[in-house]
C-alpha cells in the first residue's frame, strides 16, 4: 500500500502569501494527477493559533527570519501565517482537496511549531498520521509539497525513521532555501535513507 502525502499547499505558502515558497503555484495541478495513482492521499495542514510562539511578532525585537532558542531546540521565527480560520491557512483552490482521505492539521500548539506531519518539533509528541498509516497497512509514501527545505523534509526523516519506505517527487515541491537551508535538507534526507527524485 503506498500513499501521496501532500504538504502544506496552502494559500499563505503560494503566490501572494504571508511566507509564499517561489513558485508554489506550480506544483499543484501536478500534485492533482498524481493523487489518482495512490492507495490513499493524505494532506498536511498548518494550523496555527494567533500568536503562536514560532511568529517574530510574538517576540520583542526580533524580525521574521531570526533565530531563537526555544525549550524543543532552535526554531526559525516566521512571519505570521496559516493562522486558524483565514484565508491564508486554506488549502490552494486548485488543491482537489476532495480526493484526501485525510487531513491532518499541525502546530496548533501556540508553545511548540509543527514542520513534520508526524511530530511537533519536540522529535516527540506525534500527530497522529503513524498510527493512521499503520492501521491502513501503508508501507511506501510519496511526500510533496511546500517547503521542500522544512515540511517536506521534516516529514520525509521522520517518515524514514519510523521505517517507511520514502520518496520525495522534487518536481513537485518547493524550497525556501533558507541561509542554505536545501542542501542541508537533501543531505538529512538522502543521509536518512529517503530516495529523491
Amino acid at each position: 500500500m503506498h500513499a501521496l502525502l501532500v504538504i502544506d499547499v496552502q494559500n499563505d505558502f503560494c503566490n501572494g502569501g504571508a511566507l509564499a515558497v517561489a513558485g508554489g503555484d506550480n506544483i499543484v495541478a501536478g500534485i492533482n494527477t498524481l493523487m489518482g495513482r495512490f492507495d490513499a492521499v493524505v494532506l498536511t495542514q498548518d494550523w496555527h493559533p494567533a500568536g503562536h510562539s514560532s511568529f517574530a511578532s510574538s517576540h520583542a525585537a526580533k524580525a521574521p527570519y531570526d533565530m531563537m532558542q526555544m525549550p524543543y531546540g532552535p526554531q526559525v521565527l516566521w512571519p505570521d501565517h496559516c493562522i486558524q480560520g483565514t484565508v491564508g491557512a486554506s488549502f490552494h483552490p486548485v488543491l482537489e482537496t476532495d480526493r484526501a482521505d485525510l487531513v491532518i492539521r499541525k502546530g496548533y500548539n501556540p508553545a511548540i511549531d509543527s514542520y513534520s506531519a508526524f511530530f511537533e518539533n519536540d522529535h516527540k509528541t506525534p500527530t497522529g498520521l503513524e498510527g493512521y498509516l499503520r492501521t491502513r497497512g501503508i508501507t511506501d509514501l510519496t511526500l510533496v509539497g511546500l517547503a521542500l527545505d522544512f515540511c517536506v523534509n521534516y516529514s520525509a526523516v521522520d517518515a524514514a525513521q519510523l521505517g517507511f519506505a520514502v520518496t520525495v517527487n522534487t518536481d513537485l515541491c518547493r524550497a525556501i532555501d533558507l541561509n542554505g537551508s536545501l542542501a542541508e535538507a537533501r543531505k538529512a534526507m538522502t543521509g536518512a535513507g529517503v530516495t529523491l527524485r
